[in-house]
C-alpha cells in the first residue's frame, strides 16, 4: 500500500482571502506531493512498503533521516489540511473546550501559548496542540519533526509555519498568518475528533 497524496478537503479557493489559491496549489500539489513521491520511492522494496504513514514515521525516526523527513512531512501536511477549513476559527465547544479550559486556564491563555509556539519555531516548523496522558499541551517542532515520535502523544491540531505555507499571502508577517489561522480557519470539529476516548 503506497502512501497516497490525499486531495484537499476543500476547493483551492475555499480559504480565500486568508490563504490564496496559488498558495494552496503550490503547497499541496508541489510541496506535499513531492514528500509523498519521495517517501514511496524510499520505501519501495523494503519492509515498510505496505505500512501506513504513521508506522513509517515512527519506524524511521532516528534511523533513516531522509525517509523520516519525507514521511513525517507527508503526515504533517495531511494533518494540517484537516486542521483548517473555510469558516473555521473562533473558539471550540464541547469536550475540547472544557479540556482547554482545564489544562490552560482559559481559551485566551491557550491561544497565547499556541501563538507563541508558532512564532518561536525557529526557521521552518510546526505548532501543535497535543493530547498527552497528563493533559493537553502545546508544542512546537522544527523541520519535519512531529508528536508521533513521543510515546503516548496524540496530535490534535497543527499550524504549518514553514514559509511556503504563508509567504505568498503574508510575506514575512508570520504573526499575522498565525493569528488569522487561529481566528478564521482552525477546524475545531476535526480537532475534537482526534481526542482519545479516555481524554
Amino acid at each position: 500500500m503506497a502512501v497516497e497524496l490525499p486531495p484537499l478537503p476543500y476547493d483551492y479557493t475555499a480559504l480565500e482571502p486568508y490563504i490564496g489559491e496559488q498558495t494552496l496549489r503550490i503547497h499541496h500539489d508541489k510541496h506535499h506531493a513531492k514528500y509523498v513521491t519521495t517517501t514511496n520511492a524510499l520505501i519501495a522494496g523494503t519492509e515498510l512498503e505496505s505500512a501506513d504513514i504513521e508506522t513509517i514515521v515512527r519506524a524511521s525516526y532516528g534511523k533513516n533521516q531522509g525517509l523520516f523527513n519525507n514521511a513525517a512531512q507527508s503526515y504533517n501536511h495531511a494533518f494540517y489540511w484537516d486542521s483548517i477549513k473555510p469558516n473555521g476559527g473562533g473558539k471550540p465547544t464541547g469536550k475540547l473546550a472544557a479540556l482547554i479550559d482545564r489544562d490552560f486556564g482559559s481559551f485566551d491563555k491557550f491561544k497565547a501559548e499556541l501563538t507563541n509556539a508558532a512564532l518561536t519555531a525557529f526557521g521552518s516548523g510546526w505548532a501543535w496542540l497535543v493530547w498527552t496522558p497528563s493533559g493537553l499541551k502545546v508544542t512546537k517542532t522544527i523541520g519535519a519533526d512531529n508528536p508521533l515520535t513521543d510515546a503516548g502523544h496524540i496530535p490534535i491540531l497543527t499550524i504549518d509555519v514553514w514559509e511556503h505555507a504563508y509567504y505568498l499571502n503574508y510575506q514575512n508577517l508570520r504573526n499575522t498568518y498565525v493569528e488569522t489561522v487561529i481566528d478564521k480557519l482552525i477546524n475545531w470539529e476535526f480537532a475534537e475528533k482526534q481526542l482519545p476516548a479516555n481524554a
